[in-house]
């Protein structure tokens, strides 16, 4: 993965460089004319007959290449392109020099036999289905292999940060409800890629594409995937290269692409955006396996009494709680089965450094004695009373709320708070989940997790 990684960013530097230094900047150095480059584009008969092995040649000493061959890119000196298929291809040829971005004359090669046996490996296959044949596939939207349709991951390391439960149009961040449409990837008369977008305005895009199965890296041309469709989130408008994927993982009914988001979005920093696929053929015979069980302590069973005792302790006691701020402290809880799983997937979708410092040192506390619920937060005391209703779990503050912080979309405003999940039997281990908003159509709960500090 590391490999992959720096191909990217290698990618995306030229690309920076190339739309950063466009004009002739004479503190640089002076700007080449055309005649001062040097370069070949040769094809070699004596590999291929029908020339199918082109060899491209950059010998401008202090220059930056630049290839685009139709079928992908490169910023090789010395590069050695294979085109399997019989055509007319078109390469042009750039060279970044210190005094801007010099461009060449295309130059037009003929193909004229057919080579299948540069698409043979099985991951063209798995991706496309193999010579002369086609593979459609589809974003995961209904979670029938993946957790959901798209996943954000750590570029430095490829870890999760944060995986979407499902298609859900509330959820803050993740892709509207809808149809994103099937994309195609062929080996009919070349490498053919076609998406149908609904969720773009019902556009079709036709383009071609590369696939380099050393450094799993996947190029198109002319067209992008399926993706998602909230700018801002998606990084639709953070996205710089749009051509270029990392291939994460690719079986025969599943496939995750990344893409890199480089420009900062609502000041998340970058990360590699990675939409899961499945084969139309799986998602047309997927057949469910039935619910998952909820999770542990989901909707507490508490006898008389038993919910008081485990929110300020026994008679004459008091409870102080804090946020998980290390931990897991905020969940998307739905039809009984959360999706966080620790600190990393808590993190960066809503969960920050904002968070991290307005919790620092502050605390709740339930005191049995006369019901008192207590707020302490940026050096303030916040005093009122709390009353508990048995037969639904929910707690009902009076002038208090739970632990803030001004500006953030979670900062939690509901005084009635629902116990979502609760364990009795490990209350100082395992904390409390209290929801604050909730999904009647989906059966979705937000909640926020409270733990006893040590």
């Amino acid at each position: 993965m590391k490999k992959i990684q720096t191909i990217l960013y290698a990618l995306l530097g030229i690309l920076f460089l190339a739309t950063s230094c466009q004009d002739d900047d004479h503190n640089l150095g002076s700007k080449l004319d055309k005649s001062q480059i040097t370069f070949d584009v040769t094809q070699a008969l004596n590999i291929d007959a029908g020339g199918n092995t082109v060899i491209l040649t950059n010998s401008t000493p202090g220059t930056i290449s630049m290839w685009d061959y139709g079928t992908g890119k490169s910023t090789r000196a010395v590069d050695t392109v294979h085109y399997p298929f019989k055509g007319t291809y078109t390469i042009n040829f750039s060279v970044m020099t210190a005094g801007g971005l010099v461009t060449l004359d295309p130059t037009t090669i003929e193909v004229t036999e057919d080579n299948l046996t540069y698409v043979n490996d099985p991951t063209w296959t798995l991706l496309s289905g193999g010579a002369g044949n086609e593979k459609a596939w589809v974003l995961d939207t209904d979670a029938k292999f993946f957790s959901g349709p798209i996943s954000f991951y750590d570029p430095a390391n490829h870890s999760t940060l944060w995986w979407a439960p499902g298609l859900t149009d509330v959820y803050p961040g993740v892709m509207l409800d809808g149809d994103y449409g099937v994309m195609t990837f062929d080996l009919k008369n070349g490498a053919g890629f076609h998406a149908t977008k609904p969720m773009e305005g019902g556009i079709e895009e036709v383009g071609t594409y590369t696939l380099n199965t050393n450094t799993m890296m996947l190029t198109i041309n002319d067209a992008t995937i399926l993706r998602g469709y909230k700018p801002a989130k998606n990084g639709l408008t953070g996205i710089s290269d749009w051509q270029n994927y990392v291939v994460l993982s690719l079986t025969e009914d599943a496939m995750q692409l990344g893409v890199l988001r480089d420009r900062d979005v609502d000041g998340e920093g970058p990360a590699l955006i990675t939409y899961n696929f499945i084969s139309k053929e799986y998602s047309d015979n997927w057949v469910p396996s039935g619910p998952l069980p909820p999770d542990e302590g989901f909707d507490p069973k508490f006898g008389a009494g038993e919910l008081l005792t485990l929110l300020a302790g026994g008679p004459g006691q008091s409870q102080t709680w804090v946020l998980d701020a290390a931990g897991n402290p905020v969940d998307w809880i739905g039809k009984g089965r959360g999706w966080t799983t620790g600190h990393a997937s808590s993190r960066d979708w809503g969960w920050n450094d904002s968070w991290d410092a307005a919790v620092d040192g502050a605390w709740i506390r339930f005191e049995r004695l006369g019901m008192k619920y207590s707020r302490y937060q940026d050096g303030a005391l916040t005093e009122g009373t709390f009353a508990i209703n048995e037969e639904t779990n929910e707690i009902t503050l009076t002038d208090g709320l739970l632990l803030q912080n001004p500006g953030s979309w979670m900062t939690p405003s509901a005084t009635t708070l629902k116990v979502v999940k609760a364990f009795p039997d490990a209350t100082a281990e395992k904390g409390i989940w209290f929801g604050t908003s909730y999904d009647v159509a989906k059966d979705e709960w937000f909640a926020f997790h409270y733990v006893i500090p040590e």
